[in-house]
C-alpha cells in the first residue's frame, strides 16, 4: 500500500509578531492558526508539538488495534494521550499514556503488544527523540 497525504502551512511576518495557519487535505484542519503565542505560549490555535502529538497518539493506537486483532482480540476502547516535550529548540520526549479496555487479554501481554506497537508505529519510527510508554488494563 502505498499513498500521499499533504498539508500546507502558510507565514505573513516575523517569526515572533507574524501569523501563519495550517491547512490539511482533508479539511479536517482549515486555515486553522499558527503564531508565536500558539506555540510558545497560550494563544488560540495550533502547533507543531501538538499535531506531533496527535498524529503520534493516532498512529500508535491505530497500529496496537490492528495487533491486538492479529493476536485475536478486540479492544472495547484504547485511549492514547501523547505527550510532546519541547526543550532548548528540540523535540526531546514523547510519552504515550495508554488506557485499555480489552476482554480477555492478560495485563502482561497488553503491555508486550503495546511495546510492539510503539516500536513499529510508522510515526514512532520517523521520529527522532526518546519514546516512553506507560500501560493501563481497565476492566
Amino acid at each position: 500500500m502505498k499513498f500521499t497525504r499533504k498539508a500546507n502551512a502558510n507565514w505573513k511576518g516575523t517569526g515572533m509578531e507574524g501569523k501563519g495557519t495550517i491547512s490539511t487535505q482533508s479539511t479536517t484542519l482549515d486555515n486553522a492558526q499558527l503564531s508565536f503565542k500558539t506555540r510558545f505560549a497560550d494563544g488560540v490555535g495550533t502547533n507543531p508539538e501538538e499535531l506531533v502529538a496527535a498524529a503520534h497518539s493516532g498512529c500508535f493506537t491505530m497500529q496496537l488495534s490492528f495487533l491486538l486483532n492479529e493476536a485475536g482480540f478486540t479492544a472495547d476502547d484504547l485511549s492514547t494521550e501523547a505527550a510532546v516535550t519541547f526543550e532548548d529548540g528540540s523535540i526531546t520526549l514523547i510519552h504515550l499514556d495508554l488506557k485499555g479496555k480489552v476482554p480477555s487479554i492478560s495485563a502482561e501481554e497488553f503491555e508486550k503488544t503495546a511495546a510492539k506497537a510503539k516500536e513499529i508505529c510508522p510515526i514512532s519510527k520517523l521520529l527522532n527523540t526518546t519514546i516512553t510508554l506507560s500501560v493501563s488494563l481497565v476492566n
